[in-house]
């Protein structure tokens, strides 16, 4: 059986969100004549090779990919401990705030609604939501089966 790689299954993704921004600047590309469908609203959130402190992404490791996407509630005062990502990471903070530290302190990133993360990779870094309610955040992971997505210190 042929593998398919992670690049291979990037560019189909990004081919299909190539088509939805086009049908989103073009709304009669996405209906037919007599259709009851409404045209798609689309936002682009990030697209980027770069994570927030300015790094490059490496490239992605060989292997079956694997997907996962959290839902990960932190309480105020809650955090994230110290951890790293072998992983390319990305997270869209839906509630709430979280501020992102380098452990060397080096550098921090504030986390607000709507905005995306592009986390670093290999990187020693830890979170805390510094607010007075709840943060909610989505973390997606492009990961590889059998392969962690985060690693505790």
């Amino acid at each position: 059986m042929k593998m398919i790689s992670i690049k291979s299954i990037t560019l189909v993704i990004l081919l299909m969100l190539t088509c939805l921004h086009s049908w989103a600047i073009d709304p009669s590309a996405s209906k037919k004549e007599g259709s009851k469908d409404k045209a798609l609203d689309i936002t682009l959130l990030t697209r980027t090779d770069k994570s927030w402190d300015g790094k490059t992404l490496p490239d992605y490791p060989k292997g079956q990919p694997e997907i996962t996407v959290l839902k990960v509630v932190v309480p105020p005062q809650g955090e994230f401990p110290v951890h790293k990502h072998p992983v390319i990471t990305v997270a869209v903070l839906l509630k709430g705030e979280i501020t992102v530290y380098l452990e060397d302190g080096s550098q921090k990133m504030k986390l607000l609604p709507g905005k995306v993360d592009t986390e670093v990779v290999n990187t020693w870094h830890y979170g805390i939501n510094e607010g007075t309610t709840p943060a909610e955040v989505i973390v997606f992971y492009a990961g590889i089966k059998g392969f962690p997505v985060s690693i505790k210190k």
